[in-house]
């Protein structure tokens, strides 16, 4: 009976396991389920798809024609001699996936530094007169974020409207996470917890799916999104206090028409989360030096869409660039797509470096990007490893002189397939060269890996990055 039971599971597998599927992903899977029939069919039943329940999909299509209805700015983009001959397609491929079309009139501020960025967030909060959207993956009330929190709660006591979202798994496991899901609510602010996974109340879905966005709206005028997440650099975790591990991150401060964009992906997750659609408001445009006015494009993915709407534009970018390219990504753990696309590019003679952390605060996910290191470096990508005991967890790459990428996204396939993200493209030569400055600064703090190096590392490391390399691929 076990025999027969195990051949229909066997055969079950080769009809259902590869449709749709990447042949790695469909090939991993399959091995799976080949080897440990019923515990990989079990595996396969409870992590094998990352599509969201039908009406949650159809929640992000409801609000993508909204948000296509009402976006303002098109008239501001500037198509002038620095327009890069690709960049329309590169903007049509965004607009199709994410249907956040390019807006034109904004000023946008980098704040590479983790307590000061904090600090205008919270300066931000506390000038608020009518709404404060927050959101982000963690978000937790500790030494270093209590007056992010003073100020929402003096902003909520004097009428301002607050609403505050946090994805659930990735909150309530800090140490914190309870205790401030606690204060919201003897506070009354209103919040929701993001992707909750409550299989007997709600329809099926695979359970590690993630809401990774990190975005700060006040009154539609001043926006905030990047990599960072609110809770100290430490994430309170002992592990990490003992090794003296600190997060360092890269956030956005944004002004013009596309902070309506990004309160759109607010709205959206608010809406997915509460079934409550806001009316979206929006800032006045305000005059700006029009040298220094950037056309920005807020790039939505997740598994709200049918496409992997930020693989898709990264590796558009990516062959698009004729220069140069860095990328800093904490967890780089490409798909062949995206691997294929930055190796080809340092072969055309596209100078092309990767920024990572020396130092693992995934060792799973660690070990799976030093997999891939020696391909790359033989490529000829220059790899710059960021010095311990800092995660350098900034997410942002540059194309050339005039395209950069800021967001939430890491370059590997869970940010592409699984998690919630946002990206933001942005043209102007200033803003590159402000993230060009950044770059420079990772690179003072960080030793290059040769070829040569990597190469001599012990047998048995060889044997931990390749194994970790293949359940990366089970997805």
């Amino acid at each position: 009976m076990l025999a027969v039971i195990n051949i229909i599971i066997r055969v079950g597998a080769i009809l259902v396991v590869p449709r749709g599927r990447r042949p790695t992903s469909a090939m991993a899977w399959l091995v799976t389920v080949f080897a440990l029939p019923i515990p990989g069919t079990l595996a396969f039943a409870l992590f094998g798809s990352s599509k969201l329940p039908q009406d949650r999909r159809e929640k992000q299509s409801e609000i993508n024609s909204f948000i296509v209805e009402t976006t303002e700015g098109l008239d501001l983009v500037r198509k002038d001699e620095t327009w890069p001959k690709w960049f329309e397609s590169v903007v049509e491929l965004n607009k199709t996936l994410g249907s956040m079309p390019l807006v034109g009139g904004n000023k946008a501020r980098l704040l590479p530094d983790y307590v000061p960025s904090i600090a205008e967030m919270t300066s931000a909060v506390e000038k608020a007169e009518r709404y404060v959207h927050v959101e982000f993956y963690i978000l937790t009330r500790d030494a270093t974020t209590r007056a992010f929190f003073d100020a929402l709660k003096a902003a909520h006591d004097r009428g301002v409207i607050v609403r505050v979202l946090y994805d659930h798994w990735a909150t309530i496991l800090n140490p914190q996470g309870r205790p401030t899901r606690k204060w919201l609510r003897d506070n009354g602010i209103p919040f929701k917890e993001m992707l909750p996974f409550k299989p007997f109340r709600t329809a099926w879905r695979r359970p590690d799916l993630r809401n990774h966005r990190k975005v700060l709206v006040i009154d539609g005028t001043v926006g905030f999104m990047g990599s960072q997440n609110m809770v100290d650099a430490s994430y309170n975790k002992k592990g990490n206090v003992k090794r003296g591990l600190q997060w360092k991150d890269l956030m956005v401060r944004l002004q013009g028409p596309i902070v309506a964009g990004v309160n759109a992906i607010f709205i959206t997750d608010w809406f997915a989360e509460s079934g409550e659609l806001l009316t979206r408001e929006t800032d006045p445009i305000h005059e700006v030096d029009t040298d220094t006015m950037l056309d920005c494009q807020v790039v939505p993915s997740g598994p709200g869409f049918d496409k992997e709407n930020n693989l898709r534009l990264f590796n558009a970018l990516v062959y698009s660039a004729q220069r140069r390219l860095v990328v800093v990504s904490p967890y780089f753990v490409p798909d062949d797509s995206m691997l294929y696309a930055i190796t080809t590019a340092a072969e055309r003679g596209v100078e092309v470096q990767l920024f990572a952390s020396a130092v693992a605060d995934q060792v799973m996910v660690y070990h799976a990007q030093r997999s891939y290191y020696e391909t790359l470096l033989d490529a000829g990508v220059r790899i710059f490893l960021y010095e311990e005991p800092i995660v350098l967890h900034a997410k942002h790459f540059t194309v050339d002189d005039d395209v950069a990428v800021v967001g939430s996204s890491n370059m590997d396939m869970r940010s592409f397939s699984l998690n919630f993200e946002v990206s933001l493209m942005v043209r102007g030569r200033t803003f590159v060269d402000e993230l060009r400055a950044v770059e420079d600064d990772y690179r003072a703090h960080s030793r290059e890996l040769t070829l040569e190096e990597w190469r001599a590392r012990p047998l048995p490391m060889h044997v931990v990055d390749n194994v970790a390399r293949l359940t990366a691929t089970v997805q």
